[in-house]
């Protein structure tokens, strides 16, 4: 489920007076404050301003770093790398991979979202071939922007924030590879868990999309509590994640961040830009700050 959420958003709320997404953290030795902001990559860029302090936090910062260098992953390069891995195996269709029974229940949920299913050729040669995993991620997306209208792809909210830097003659930088986010997404679950997590979609969309705007919507009025809450709704059964699925899509990245997070913060005050996920929780970046010694503030103007 953490998969379908982190590729959906689009829907705005009221911002809570106490609530923030941003965060300065010093103490520690650091000579200036550093500050992380969550973010949601379809969020529209005119959110920005919403977050109190964000503007200051930008200027003051020497280096800003987000999951991904956002350059790079628009690549050419890193295009096709991320198309391949979103593949099925040379040969392999999701007809061959679903029961007849599965494909029924796949291509009524696609004539309902898009009015078309996989007994279309067209339909069938772009999304046929795709992994469970990668069509999952497609079917998420396209079910949150018919609700929401569209999305500008080309101005992604965390790109935001490397743009600006760019444009200001900062550095910038990724604490994880492009690799290493396609084996992520894409190629650590079997091809069997991927497509029953693909079914949980299809079987529960009522629930899923309930789940989706209640992340969006505390996303929105900044409240990390709420977003942790959303985040963890359970169905109970096998379409949950299991905990190495947690670690794998949250706990270990996020442990993996704040070793890296100390040397540049100690060579610039940097502005880190990373999923608003990763930030609350007893795993969650701020709480893994302070365990390290560091004074994590939320900033209120």
């Amino acid at each position: 489920m953490k998969r379908i959420i982190f590729a959906i958003v689009f829907v705005f709320a009221t911002v809570g007076a106490n609530a923030q997404l941003l965060y300065k953290i010093s103490g520690h030795g650091l000579k200036s404050p550093s500050y992380i902001v969550g973010t949601y990559h379809l969020a529209p860029v005119s959110f920005v301003d919403s977050i109190p302090g964000i503007r200051q936090a930008m200027e003051a910062a020497q280096q800003t770093y987000g999951e991904l260098v956002m350059q790079e992953l628009m690549s050419p390069d890193s295009l096709q790398l991320m198309q391949q891995a979103m593949m099925l195996p040379e040969g392999m269709t999701l007809d061959k991979l679903l029961s007849a029974d599965e494909m029924g229940r796949l291509n009524a949920y696609l004539k309902e979202l898009l009015g078309v299913d996989l007994t279309n050729p067209a339909l069938a040669q772009q999304m046929g071939k795709m992994s469970p995993s990668a069509l999952n991620t497609t079917l998420s997306m396209f079910s949150f922007m018919k609700k929401t209208g569209n999305v500008d792809l080309q101005n992604g909210f965390d790109d935001y924030f490397q743009k600006q830097a760019h444009a200001n003659g900062k550095g910038v930088g990724g604490l994880e590879t492009m690799d290493f986010q396609i084996g992520v997404l894409f190629k650590k679950q079997t091809l069997e868990r991927q497509k029953e997590l693909l079914m949980c979609q299809v079987d529960n969309a009522a629930f899923m999309d309930e789940m989706s705007a209640n992340v969006i919507r505390a996303f929105y009025a900044q409240d990390l509590d709420a977003l942790e809450e959303a985040m963890n709704a359970k169905l109970h059964n096998s379409c949950d994640s299991n905990p190495e699925e947690e670690a794998l899509l949250i706990n270990d990245r996020n442990a993996d961040w704040v070793t890296k997070m100390p040397a540049l913060m100690a060579q610039k005050p940097t502005l880190f830009a990373v999923g608003a996920g990763h930030l609350p929780g007893e795993k969650g970046v701020l709480n893994l700050l302070r365990q390290a010694g560091y004074v994590v503030e939320g900033v209120k103007k």
